[in-house]
């Protein structure tokens, strides 16, 4: 993308944020995706449950693309900007948009999180008999090479990889039945696109703002319009579980 670095930093400084969708990085941003495709492994559980659970489920616009849904649906968003988002786009579908998990037990047949928290104890609370687990998360190396180009400490305190996953879902009760992790590159075409990044995702760098950050920022910036972009390594895990009948 050509423009000026305060024209193209401002402009991705001044994106409202709400939910949890990147269309604004089309073209500024290629890559990052694993090799499954999630919502294709979601859809045939989703079809088959008479009940369901997702998990952080931003603005609700994964589960709004997996519909029709079970008549007893609850998304779960603690985030208070996103609440209201889940819930305008969730109600047509008869979704309960709730900020906390369940209290219950033995309630759904699937449970979803992409993305989100992987409570393995309260999963498996929650699922029945039989019932499946399907998340797909971000490892702790995602994105650190930006981290470090910027100087930040990286993204992570502790290490979370698919094998830490595998441990607290079987520690649960939860029988393992798929197991993928992949690091995918990521690209960034702009200095726009990394500062819309860092403000969606705010725990990459836990101190950024463009101003903070306006020297790494206008050398990131060099370095792209230089070399055509800014490749970073992605980190994605998939695990499948279920709790054993």
């Amino acid at each position: 993308m050509e423009g000026l670095f305060e024209d193209l930093a401002g402009a991705a400084a001044g994106v409202p944020l709400t939910g949890w969708e990147f269309a604004w990085l089309d073209g500024r941003a290629i890559g990052a995706e694993p090799s499954w495709s999630f919502p294709d492994l979601a859809r045939p559980l989703v079809r088959r449950a008479r009940s369901l659970l997702d998990l952080d489920t931003g603005g609700g616009e994964l589960l709004a693309d997996l519909a029709p849904l079970p008549a007893h649906t609850v998304a779960v968003e603690g985030w208070p900007p996103n609440v209201p988002v889940a819930r305008d786009r969730l109600t047509p579908f008869g979704v309960s948009v709730v900020t906390e998990l369940p209290g219950g037990e033995e309630e759904f047949d699937v449970a979803l999180s992409r993305h989100g928290r992987l409570p393995a104890a309260d999963l498996a609370r929650l699922l029945l008999p039989g019932g499946i687990l399907l998340s797909q998360q971000v490892g702790s190396d995602d994105l650190a090479e930006l981290n470090a180009e910027l100087g930040a400490p990286p993204p992570h305190a502790q290490r979370w990889a698919a094998d830490d996953a595998v441990a607290a879902l079987t520690a649960a009760g939860l029988e393992i039945t798929d197991v993928r992790e992949e690091r995918p590159t990521l690209t960034f075409r702009d200095i726009g696109a990394v500062v819309y990044q860092l403000r969606s995702v705010p725990w990459q760098v836990h101190d950024f703002t463009p101003q903070r950050y306006d020297r790494q920022l206008r050398r990131l910036d060099a370095l792209i319009r230089t070399y055509g972009g800014l490749t970073v390594t992605a980190h994605r895990f998939l695990v499948r579980a279920e709790r054993p009948g």
